[in-house]
């Protein structure tokens, strides 16, 4: 019974993943390559045709491809999430946040942060 709803499991979970990667691409705190490397992933467990679709994406599949083969994020991109991060709390703020969830978004975005600079470009 699982092995009949294994595929049909990591597909649909691949492709929410490609949606949620493509609305990050419009709002800045959603994440777009967490979702694509997910998404790339369940679509290797579920379907050659829609995993080969999004590593050979003309917009998506260098990022996948660049994390996959080098564990690397390029400097554009770096630049993009970093500059994006730097101004949600900043938003947070003038949104009207309380203090604590301030303290906890910035916490949580500068251990982000060190994890993208670390990487190699």
């Amino acid at each position: 019974m699982l092995d009949k709803i294994k595929k049909p499991f990591w597909l649909l979970l691949g492709f929410i993943s490609v949606v949620l990667a493509v609305v990050g691409v419009i709002l800045p705190l959603l994440p777009t390559t967490p979702f694509l490397l997910l998404a790339a992933f369940c679509f290797s467990q579920s379907s050659t045709k829609a995993h080969q679709w999004l590593i050979n994406h003309r917009l998506f599949g260098p990022l996948i491809n660049d994390w996959q083969q080098h564990g690397k994020i390029r400097r554009k991109v770096k630049v993009v999430a970093l500059s994006t991060m730097a101004l949600m709390p900043i938003l947070s703020w003038f949104l009207g946040a309380s203090y604590w969830a301030l303290w906890a978004q910035t916490g949580v975005l500068l251990l982000v942060a060190s994890f993208i600079i670390t990487r190699p470009e």
